[in-house]
């Protein structure tokens, strides 16, 4: 299995090519092992899924093989004790070599359920070409696990996303004369400075503090000369599990009129909704189960800031049954990217225990 890692990393697949060169890699050597699968390709984006087991009842393990760029070293991966580095080797090769090692010891009359494996292409991109892909062509199931690295915890829910793309208007006058004009840059200061006054940014969650509120692009002003007329601001706003999108919107709309600011807006949130899993969910119960035997230790649940391709399996279940669960490691995206060589085991076999519960 760490053999099979090593191989994964050393593939350049921060590109397209590289990605589907790494997923027919992982194709092959599932086939070599003696599994079926079957090879999807939506607009040049490859990805594969894998069944094995019986019954009405559907495990999803979900890995991406697509990295983001790195150093020509990283793509060569170093062993130092009980680490290993490599571009990919957190995020997240070593969770799909994990799977595949764990699919292809899953002996089909064991399991009184079906597991099915996705390996997928797109993920550091947004993963519509891929995961949503399949989604949308029937491949879902009641629990679906996401390699990503949580270092053994369970990351059961994440938040939502909506984006606020805002146009304050003022007006312009000579930059010499300003008190004749409206600074549509000020404009867009005061507002900004009165959003961290919203009832939504002082709400909080079990797994949550607060939302995550980034002012991510602003774009005014053309001349020194020219009091502006018009700031674009854009805010990326994550949202926790029970937060409403379209109530964060109201209540932006009416801070804006409350302030006799002029402004266009346009929000969206419909693509990204909150992962709002919970510790109650009977496929959270026995993967805790399995953590345990397999660890000795409780398991450790967490929600994420950030959204993975969870977000597209749990969209046709209200929410419901997607997590993010992998090894451990580190600086991922970085030029010290490793993992935990013990834990790819442990995942390794935690993935068994809980197929087999």
């Amino acid at each position: 299995m760490i053999e099979l890692l090593k191989d994964l990393i050393k593939i350049k697949s921060y590109t397209k090519e590289g990605a589907n060169e790494a997923l027919l890699f992982c194709a092959k050597w599932l086939e070599q092992k003696g599994e079926t699968v079957k090879v999807h390709d939506n607009d040049g984006y490859l990805m594969l899924t894998a069944t094995k087991g019986q019954g009405d009842e559907k495990l999803i393990w979900n890995g991406h093989v697509d990295v983001v760029p790195g150093h020509a070293d990283q793509f060569t991966p170093m062993e130092e004790q009980d680490r290993l580095f490599g571009r990919g080797s957190a995020d997240m090769k070593a969770g799909v070599a994990a799977m595949m090692q764990a699919f292809i010891e899953l002996e089909p009359e064991n399991l009184s359920r079906q597991v099915e494996l996705h390996l997928v292409t797109d993920e550091e991109i947004g993963g519509r070409n891929t995961s949503k892909w399949l989604v949308s062509q029937g491949y879902s199931g009641d629990f679906v696990i996401c390699g990503e690295p949580t270092g053994l915890k369970v990351g059961l829910q994440s938040k939502g996303i909506l984006h606020m793309d805002m146009v304050f208007k003022g007006k312009p006058a000579h930059g010499s004369r300003p008190w004749e004009g409206v600074n549509a840059i000020e404009q867009a200061m005061k507002y900004h400075m009165a959003m961290a006054e919203l009832p939504f940014r002082k709400e909080s969650t079990e797994y949550y503090d607060q939302p995550s509120v980034n002012l991510a692009i602003i774009n005014a002003g053309k001349r020194y000369n020219m009091v502006p007329e018009i700031c674009e601001m854009s805010y990326d706003i994550r949202f926790m599990p029970g937060q409403d999108p379209e109530e964060i919107t109201r209540q932006m709309v009416d801070l804006g009129e409350t302030l006799n600011i002029d402004f266009d807006y346009e929000s969206s949130s419909a693509s990204t909704p909150a992962l709002t899993t919970t510790e109650e969910n009977p496929y959270i119960q026995s993967l805790g189960q399995s953590i345990r035997s397999t660890t000795g230790n409780d398991a450790i649940l967490f929600g994420q800031h950030g959204a993975a391709d969870t977000r597209y399996y749990a969209a046709v279940n209200g929410g419901e049954g997607a997590i993010e669960f992998g090894p451990s490691g580190g600086d991922w995206h970085g030029n010290a990217e490793y993992v935990l060589i013990s834990s790819v085991h442990e995942y390794k076999d935690i993935l068994l225990n809980h197929a087999l519960s």
